[in-house]
């Protein structure tokens, strides 16, 4: 059917009003867009102004601690106020006749927190020192650095715990060392957090190190041109998820070792090995008490742990005229299982438990570290927030690789803390 001409034009005057109404009606849709988008973009903006514009806060917190005891036993004297397996003598008085009074104040502390607001997050940072010498100040009451460490976002850098370690598995406890199966180190890093929240996951590139025992040959002439080098760093990694139970985390590592030989002879004692280790940890809360514990396994990570004295022995590999001897990642299985109970608002007790073992190489002495033990059990008094004192009776014990010999040393400590904390800055 044809449409007649009237049709036709009530046709085309009916789509003429529908596109104009159209576009009427697009500057309203523009404009609630750009209205939108300046919305989000004043937000943003807002939000990046609040940032800059929040005062940096800096916290300054420390304490002074006296630890004051006795010794039963006898260790190595450059160790004289800690608990460690491997210091205990290796043969009978190494280090003189038993019992001595000791006292000191070198786990007093001093730190410092920074929290500085910017455009891209907050940067977190921490300087902290105590005055527990190590290394060539062994023994000594110095200054001895413990963390400088920054953060934003998802990266950190500096010196600070290594992820491969958990430092809540550190009991309440007096003693400073710590248990000797613990993975314990504070390392120089650059890491990275992807996922952080309830479950973390943090991956580090961390300064190497390692160490070696020569055995019967240290002082033949062939190892005095060795020459340790560590062409990559330490890779470590942890997965953590916390709530309100407690945590756990399971951390891994992987090193590089080498060694060169630099004496021209007939020998070529050059050499590499490979450490890597995995280490599962965590805390379960009780109420008001804590249960912490870890099992690790491993080899040649020995510089990571609180108390193993080297990464790398000597293996005997005399059908080789030309290598002899060669290094051997030193295998080490240790665990930790402590309790920690609060009787009440002033007082507390810990006990517990830790254990280290070594599987020696073939090329090591009768005489070296082969197992370590420790244990302890304390009770102290919280007269204030800040301030606890009590006593603490520690036990470790020592255990050669092959001559029989083996040795225990009790300590009775007594130890008084006085904590402050305050901050400067921040939002009013």
């Amino acid at each position: 059917m044809r449409k007649t001409s009237r049709q036709i034009r009530h046709t085309r005057l009916r789509l003429l009003m529908v596109g104009l109404l159209l576009l009427a009606s697009l500057p309203a849709v523009w404009a609630d867009e750009a209205s939108e988008t300046a919305e989000a973009k004043a937000t943003l903006a807002a939000a990046k102004q609040e940032a800059v514009e929040a005062k940096p806060r800096l916290d300054i917190y420390g304490a002074a601690m006296l630890d004051m005891g006795y010794e039963f036993g006898q260790s190595h004297p450059d160790w004289f106020d800690v608990a460690r397996p491997s210091k205990l003598p290796s043969y009978k008085d190494e280090y003189g006749k038993d019992g001595r009074f000791y006292a000191g104040a070198r786990q007093s502390r001093l730190g410092f927190k920074g929290f500085i607001p910017t455009s891209l997050g907050e940067i977190k940072t921490i300087f902290e020192f105590e005055l527990f010498g190590t290394g060539v100040t062994a023994g000594q009451t110095t200054f001895r650095l413990r963390h400088a460490y920054g953060e934003l976002g998802h990266f950190g850098a500096g010196q600070t715990w290594s992820p491969f370690m958990d430092p809540d598995v550190f009991p309440n406890s007096i003693e400073y060392w710590g248990p000797n199966g613990m993975v314990f180190f504070r390392n120089v890093q650059f890491r990275w957090m992807p996922v952080m929240g309830a479950t973390t996951v943090t991956i580090a590139l961390e300064r190497p190190g390692a160490s070696a025992d020569q055995g019967p040959y240290a002082e033949r002439i062939e190892l005095q041109n060795m020459s340790a080098r560590f062409p990559l760093p330490d890779l470590s990694a942890n997965v953590r998820h916390s709530g309100d139970w407690g945590h756990i985390q399971v951390s891994g590592m992987l090193r590089r070792m080498q060694w060169d030989d630099m004496l021209e002879d007939k020998f070529e004692l050059s050499g590499k090995a490979t450490g890597w280790g995995l280490h599962a940890s965590g805390n379960y809360k009780i109420a008001q008490d804590t249960i912490r514990a870890s099992v690790l396994y491993g080899a040649g990570i020995e510089n990571y742990m609180n108390d193993a004295p080297v990464d790398v022995g000597i293996e005997n590999n005399f059908s080789n005229p030309i290598t002899p001897i060669v290094g051997k990642a030193l295998p080490i299985f240790t665990m930790v299982a402590f309790y920690d109970h609060t009787w009440n608002a002033t007082w507390t007790s810990t006990i517990g438990y830790s254990y280290c073992d070594i599987t020696n190489s073939d090329g090591q002495l009768p005489s070296a570290f082969k197992r370590g033990h420790y244990g302890l059990v304390n009770l102290l008094y919280y007269p204030t927030s800040n301030i606890f004192m009590g006593p603490e009776l520690q036990w470790v014990r020592r255990e050669n690789w092959k001559d029989g010999w083996s040795v225990d040393d009790v300590r009775i400590q007594f130890s008084a803390k006085y904590s402050f904390s305050t901050s400067i800055g921040g939002k009013s």
